[in-house]
């Protein structure tokens, strides 16, 4: 085995180890990158429904509450406003989604489907769970989802979700008898539920890993050819040709050329010590020929 092809071997080892290391943290860390961006997404949503609740009980609702006894006005209901919000983002974005869900809702729209009713029944079941994040597969793709539970924790709310007798007029001629009633304080009736799509965050993210990969191979293939040329000029042939040179002094032939004795590396040190041990048996044998 030749010393190129050793070296190339030990090469392409250290090469192959590398790459897979270098692959499987940048794969890694790229798919965990991905996924906090639509983490983050999907918190910015929900940050943003909260702030609209917030925004409608604080600002909107007390300037209706003369109109509000006359005629019922869903606007001003923190959900109905969050919900409605949000949904002008879906008209762009059709892969996000914001929902309050609940198992007797007063509006029809937020009854929640089976894998919501799951997860608002986590809710009851973990009473000091906050947060809830997963992931789920749509007809559209893979969508992360944040949810939250809603407790009714004000006591204002009770008024319109206790019995219908106790409901605002104007809210059953909206909406009926037959649903969001039965809620009692502390109950956790609901979640919200934030969708938000997985398929362009992680496949910039693959995008991004094999670029990588590639300029990596690349940078490798370039530096493999180049080394395998300072290998062949600087190293090979001049080993190979002081190999053929002391071949030919060992059958007695001095005829050959002595090797240029330039530069100070090791190449240059073998050479010029080539040259004084070829000067010094062919002296050797003038004398004990003459």
């Amino acid at each position: 085995m030749g010393l190129r092809l050793k070296f190339n071997l030990v090469l392409l080892v250290v090469f192959a180890f590398g790459l897979g290391v270098t692959a499987y943290l940048s794969w890694t860390l790229l798919q965990r990158n991905a996924r906090e961006e639509v983490v983050r997404h999907a918190g910015l949503m929900m940050e943003a429904a909260l702030a609209i609740r917030a925004y409608t009980v604080d600002q909107v609702r007390p300037q209706l509450d003369l109109q509000l006894m006359r005629v019922f006005l869903p606007q001003s209901v923190p959900a109905y406003a969050a919900t409605e919000t949000l949904t002008q983002i879906k008209k762009k974005y059709a892969d996000y989604s914001y929902k309050e869900a609940t198992l007797n809702p007063t509006n029809p729209r937020n009854r929640a489907t089976d894998w919501e009713a799951d997860l608002v029944q986590e809710f009851k079941n973990r009473s000091g769970l906050t947060e809830l994040i997963g992931e789920r597969d749509t007809p559209t793709g893979r969508s992360l989802y944040i949810a939250r539970p809603i407790k009714i924790t004000n006591p204002a709310c009770l008024p319109c979700h206790t019995t219908p007798e106790a409901a605002p007029p104007t809210m059953i001629k909206y909406y009926g008898s037959n649903n969001g009633f039965g809620w009692k304080l502390n109950d956790i009736i609901g979640a919200q539920v934030v969708s938000v799509p997985t398929a362009v965050p992680f496949a910039n993210a693959e995008r991004a890993f094999f670029t990588f990969i590639g300029s990596l191979a690349t940078v490798f293939g370039v530096v493999f050819v180049v080394l395998n040329v300072m290998l062949s000029q600087m190293i090979v042939k001049p080993i190979a040709s002081m190999s053929r040179a002391a071949d030919q002094v060992s059958t007695g032939n001095f005829e050959i050329q002595e090797f240029a004795e330039k530069g100070k590396d090791e190449i240059a040190v073998l050479g010029k010590a080539f040259n004084r041990m070829r000067r010094s048996l062919q002296k050797a044998l003038q004398m004990i020929e003459g």
